[in-house]
């Protein structure tokens, strides 16, 4: 057995070269000499009896150097730091439980999950004061210096989410929290990168870190593992990260599946429809992972956008655009018709200004008042219109012309090219510039008024080559929901593991139940609920989709022990008992010497 296996400081050995002098001391001692007394020469019969106790009067003499001899490699081996190897839970004063509950610990094999394997594990490991780390998207401390019953108690009541986990995080929170004394388990598939250097650290500093690994299963997965959303569509991209072909069913119904196959590490591409209200993309059949087997979206509901056009010169353009959007219900009046009812969204467009009233004005901002929207499009008079704060232009009487446009990266004009086109010069006077022509005129611009939201667009359609681009419905399809403040299908749709936030509590209903609070976390796949409005909350981490975790060995992570039913070992000091053998063997010296008369 190497010295290294049973001392902590093997150079302490070194001390046993002590022993040498003594010994040459008392090889070098001198004899005492023999002088012969006739007056007692009656006394030098040797009898058996003298002969029996001649070997103990030696051993009397020479018990001090015995003595000697012990303490010097008492000290010697004291020096070497002595150890044992022990189980950690022996020893530790204090346990810290890291718990992984992200989405791949869901994975079933042999009729049970990782998660329900390592709930187990972490509960026979509690022992002592026992903390409890749980590795979600954010670590959380469910449990801080608990005794072992509480512990197990909490640790069987945690439950699996459909988010990513931060292992590596948790790791390190529970590094914060243990003590020099104490230990860490932790129980993970160990899928994903990122752990293995806070595990390193934390042993660096000394610490006992047991890693126990459940990864059975997840060998036929294949996931849903990004959506992207465009004008009423849904793109889905499907990953095998398998180990073998596969074949599946991707589709929002029945009625509208379609066949993908893919081999081991392949990618496909899908997009569909979305249907009024959203729906569960599905694949099918499902696998030992089925986290990533659905996404949730969530899309407005059927409920029609109220647009009323008001315009003395109708554009067939606009309003065939808007007949294209399904969720449009379209009424348009000249003025200076009355106009009665409710509306979403208000347009004014080639408006004759002695005909606008100031019961049209007043029907916008009460429109706006209501949360909905008004655009106000330009035309060559525009300077003699009052719309006053309806306008986010200050326009003058001179008409532009610019051959290209610069457009922003805001959602309602992302992806279009507007083109070039005569316009009416100004200059904004309030909101956000989302297209300008090349003086820096907004041909389109946004702001927030009133409660609702007005819109700006600033060509003038009888020289607008953009009123040709295919892409002229899609322009006003989002204006129109943006005005209408119907959330777009990106604003509707989240990645687990991240979170809703509002200014006050706010009760929001969940796949498990109710919850209240200013901060909700989208810890489980499915469709949340607030003040009437849905959102979906899908897995979508290529990532956490990847659940063929490799096996974890020393080659991977340094420094401690690993397995499913692994225990770290840890050096249990015997040193002091070493010590105590020597101040006793002192001890024992100075009676001897006492009892001999030598003090």
């Amino acid at each position: 057995m190497a010295l290294g296996n049973a001392f902590l400081t093997p150079l302490g050995l070194l001390g046993l070269a002590s022993v040498i002098p003594l010994v040459i001391l008392y090889l070098l001692r001198p004899k005492p000499s023999l002088v012969r007394l006739p007056t007692f020469a009656f006394l030098g019969v040797e009898t058996e009896q003298a002969t029996r106790h001649r070997f103990f009067e030696r051993l009397r003499r020479d018990a001090l150097f015995l003595f000697q001899l012990a303490v010097l490699v008492g000290v010697s081996i004291a020096l070497a730091t002595p150890y044992l190897s022990v189980p950690s839970a022996a020893v530790a004063e204090e346990t810290v439980l890291v718990v992984d509950a992200s989405a791949s610990m869901s994975v079933e094999s042999g009729g049970t999950t990782r998660f329900a394997r390592a709930v187990d594990a972490a509960a026979d490991a509690a022992a002592g004061s026992t903390t409890v780390v749980v590795a979600e998207t954010n670590p959380r401390v469910v449990l801080r210096d608990g005794a072992a019953a509480a512990a197990r108690q909490t640790v069987r009541d945690l439950r699996v989410t459909d988010a990513p986990g931060d292992l590596g995080a948790a790791v390190t929170a529970a590094s914060t929290l243990t003590g020099p004394e104490g230990r860490i388990v932790v129980v993970s598939d160990f899928a994903g990168e990122g752990w293995q250097t806070p595990v390193e650290e934390a042993r660096a500093r000394g610490l006992a870190v047991d890693l126990r690994q459940f990864r059975g299963g997840g060998t036929d997965n294949v996931g849903i593992v990004d959506l992207s959303f465009a004008d009423g569509r849904v793109t889905a991209t499907v990953r095998n990260s398998g180990a073998s072909t596969a074949t599946r069913q991707l589709g929002f119904d029945a009625a509208d599946r379609r066949a993908v196959q893919l081999a081991p590490g392949d990618v496909a591409v899908e997009t569909f429809d979305v249907p009024p209200g959203g729906g569960v993309l599905r694949l099918t059949p499902s696998d030992s992972f089925d986290a990533d087997d659905a996404a949730y979206v969530a899309a407005p509901g059927t409920a029609q956008v109220r647009v009323l056009l008001l315009t003395n010169d109708e554009n067939t353009y606009l309003t065939t655009a808007l007949g294209l959007v399904e969720e449009v219900d379209l009424t348009v009046v000249n003025p200076p018709t009355a106009v009665r009812g409710e509306y979403d969204v208000v347009v004014f467009g080639d408006v004759a200004p002695q005909r606008l009233l100031r019961g049209d004005l007043a029907l916008a901002r009460d429109t706006l008042a209501d949360g909905g929207g008004v655009a106000v499009l330009a035309q060559e008079d525009l300077a003699r219109l009052g719309y006053g704060d309806l306008l986010l232009l200050r326009p003058t009487r001179e008409v532009g012309t610019t051959a290209t446009a610069t457009s922003g990266d805001d959602p309602l004009v992302a992806g279009i090219e507007f083109g070039g086109g005569e316009y009416v010069r100004g200059e904004p006077r309030t909101g956000r510039t989302l297209v300008a022509a090349n003086d820096g005129t907004p041909l389109v611009a946004v702001a927030d008024s009133g409660g609702g939201r007005v819109l700006y667009y600033g060509y003038l359609e009888r020289s607008s080559s953009f009123r040709f681009n295919y892409l002229y419905p899609v322009f006003w399809k989002r204006a129109t929901l943006s005005l209408a403040g119907r959330a777009s299908l990106e604003d509707l749709n989240y990645r687990t593991g991240e979170r809703l936030t509002f200014a006050d509590d706010t009760t929001v209903a969940t796949p498990n139940g109710r919850v209240t609070g200013t901060t909700v976390p989208l810890s489980q796949a499915g469709i949340y609920t607030v003040d009437g409005r849905e959102v979906g909350a899908s897995l979508l981490d290529v990532v956490e989709s990847d659940v063929n975790a490799p096996l974890v060995t020393s080659d991977v992570v340094s420094g401690g022990t690993t397995g499913e039913a692994a225990t770290a070992s840890v050096p249990f000091d015997l040193t002091p008992a070493v010590v105590a053998v020597v101040l006793g063997v002192v001890a024992g010296e100075v009676l001897f010497m006492r009892r001999r008369g030598d003090i």
